[in-house]
């Protein structure tokens, strides 16, 4: 059975988990860590880093080092959200050519889903690793009120990371899965998932036979840990400036330090009532004089700067029971995702709404890859003891004389599904009717996402009002939205499969992927060089620290001379490889260091 990978791509840290048996397993990194920053770099010399190593060097490679991509990922250039992160980020976002974002890194520029398929790629590499064996489909997770084109766009980063993605989850969906799996749950269960860049709440119903039934899911892909660091780094910016009237806005390397210590600053609150950010030498001044940063940050503070965005989330929990039409009694228990649900006011808020202590009994940094997981197992074992009924996060319909959204399919409507509308002409005589198929809430048509459009032609001539057009919308449960319009006269018919876009064009992602399996082969050709390199060195130096006794050994004999010369030759053949950096070389001066090393260690014990 092909094994499918479970990954949540998070706007912070990514996790990638497996199912080993009957149970989920997170699989952690190279260096132990369950979890990997979503960050990615490109150095000076070109070289692209990924996680902790990007992650270390952000501060002094601020404009080449991308975090929170997941922000930026489907969205439209000309959106708000990118404005806000074009002004605050201290890498280059620039406009795509086709309305899209783009970011700067070097002397190249990358796609949002480009840079995200960095992060995945490292994902599938941790668990290749783990597995010993290569790994091509997975479960990719995303924010419940992610749209199609943000959706398509984390498929397409899937794709260029030589990902098959089977499925794209919710990622409150794959935490309900990972807590209710394997249990006899049934109940009406909450999920508050609020992450590093996003905010969700779901609201399901958990049945005793593994049906998991989403109610209701709503949400900001706008609100998450990044929004209250950005409290905290305008608070320290604001008192540096009063101070020496200098804006630490201006300096990206500082910006990146002020980034870091905000982050950090935060998280250490969660435990502690007071800390300390110490930033000496953040910036020079024109006299060469250098000045520093040190602030004290109470837990206090910290919740006042940040107190309307807690309230945000719980705006938004009564709008997901709203929606769900339950009363706050009515939820049996809640769910806690995402690394900002650790901060004491959040876990507060969440209590005093939901009138219960949340739930202790999942790892909010884990739990959405285990649920990915679980569901990627699902999906090829075509188990049947486990059924998922999620919903639409957003009304689909279409645009309405006068630039008004008609609403086919309402927000939160169990998938799959199909609904039908009949509209009239609104013109005399016309013969063609353009479709324009959107997605969002707005009542006004251009405030909503535009998916598609297509022309039904052929209809019959009629004063307005008398050509009668029927529309129909259907989503299969991949989330593929596919829509029809029939002339009800003529039965003239036209129909659409919407496929969302992320902005790249076929020929670009063509390329993206074919550079990213060259990337990939150049990397495993360079981490079996590095594998090697240490084996290789650990073997000289074991040979350098016998080689004063061997000699003194067996310098008198003709043959002992020989043996030491060959073992020079050995030691330089093998540093000549090295430098060449050539690993087919490497290995084999492996086998003939290995011989050496015997060979010395059998002369020195035979004399003890």
């Amino acid at each position: 059975m092909e094994r499918v990978i479970g990954i949540d791509l998070g706007t912070t840290n990514s996790c990638v988990a497996i199912m080993e048996g009957d149970a989920p397993v997170v699989i952690s990194n190279r260096g132990g860590y369950k979890t990997t920053p979503s960050m990615v770099a490109v150095t000076e010399a070109g070289k692209r880093l990924v996680g902790h190593i990007a992650k270390r060097q952000a501060i002094t490679n601020s404009e080449n080092t991308v975090y929170a991509a997941k922000r930026l990922i489907g969205r439209k250039w000309s959106s708000p959200q990118v404005k806000n992160s074009v002004m605050t980020s201290s890498y280059t976002i620039v406009e795509g050519p086709h309305g899209d974002v783009r970011i700067q890194l070097r002397d190249k520029t990358y796609s949002v889903p480009e840079v995200s398929s960095m992060v995945l790629q490292e994902m599938k590499v941790i668990a290749e690793d783990y597995l010993g064996e290569e790994v091509s489909k997975a479960v990719v997770t995303v924010p419940a009120y992610f749209n199609d084109n943000q959706r398509q766009a984390t498929k397409d980063a899937g794709a260029i990371a030589g990902l098959e993605v089977i499925r794209i989850i919710n990622e409150p969906t794959a935490a309900s899965l990972a807590y209710g799996f394997g249990k006899s749950v049934d109940k009406t269960v909450a999920v508050y998932d609020l992450g590093g860049g996003t905010f969700d709440v779901s609201v399901l119903e958990i049945g005793a036979h593994g049906v998991f039934k989403v109610i209701a899911t709503t949400g900001d892909t706008f609100l998450g840990g990044e929004d209250f660091d950005a409290r905290v780094i305008d608070w320290l910016v604001q008192g540096f400036k009063d101070e020496h009237d200098i804006d630490l806005r201006q300096d990206r390397m500082a910006l990146q330090r002020l980034r870091d210590a905000a982050e950090k600053a935060k998280c250490e609150l969660s435990q502690v009532k007071s800390t300390e950010i110490n930033l000496p030498f953040i910036i020079s001044t024109g006299r060469n004089e250098a000045l520093h940063l040190q602030r004290a940050l109470t837990r206090e503070v910290l919740e006042q700067l940040t107190e309307d965005l807690v309230e945000r989330t719980i705006e938004i929990c009564r709008q997901a029971l709203a929606d769900a039409r339950l009363d706050v009694d009515e939820v049996e228990d809640v769910v806690l995702v995402g690394g900002m649900t650790r901060m004491p006011a959040v876990h507060r808020a969440v209590s005093d709404y939901f009138q219960r202590e949340p739930n202790k009994g999942v790892h909010p940094d884990e739990v959405v890859a285990l649920g990915a997981a679980i569901q990627g197992a699902a999906l090829v074992e075509d188990r049947h003891e486990m059924i998922l009924l999620d919903v639409t996060p957003h009304a689909l319909g279409i645009m309405t004389f006068g630039s008004y959204f008609e609403e086919l399919i309402p927000q939160n409507t169990t998938v799959p599904t199909s609904r039908t509308k009949i509209f009239t002409t609104s013109r005399d005589d016309q013969t063609a009717v353009k479709i324009l198929v959107m997605q969002g809430e707005s009542k006004q048509a251009d405030e909503n996402e535009l998916l598609g459009e297509f022309i039904l032609t052929g209809l019959r001539r009629a004063p307005k009002g008398h050509v009668e057009i029927e529309v129909t919308f259907e989503i299969n449960t991949d989330g593929i939205v596919s829509v029809q319009a029939k002339d009800l006269d003529t039965l003239q018919e036209q129909s659409i499969q919407v496929t969302a876009t992320s902005g790249l064009t076929q020929d670009e992602l063509r390329d993206m992927i074919e550079s990213a399996k060259d990337y990939m082969v150049e990397r495993r050709v360079d981490e079996a060089f590095e594998e090697a390199k240490q084996e290789a060195e650990t073997l000289v130096a074991e040979i350098e620290r016998l080689f004063p006794q061997v000699e003194k050994i067996v310098a008198t004999s003709d043959f002992g001379r020989d043996a030491i010369d060959k073992a020079k030759g050995v030691l330089k053949d093998t540093e000549a490889a090295s430098r060449a950096k050539n690993a087919t070389e490497l290995k084999a001066q492996i086998e003939v260091l290995s011989r050496t090393l015997r060979m010395f260690k059998g002369v020195v014990s035979r004399t003890q």
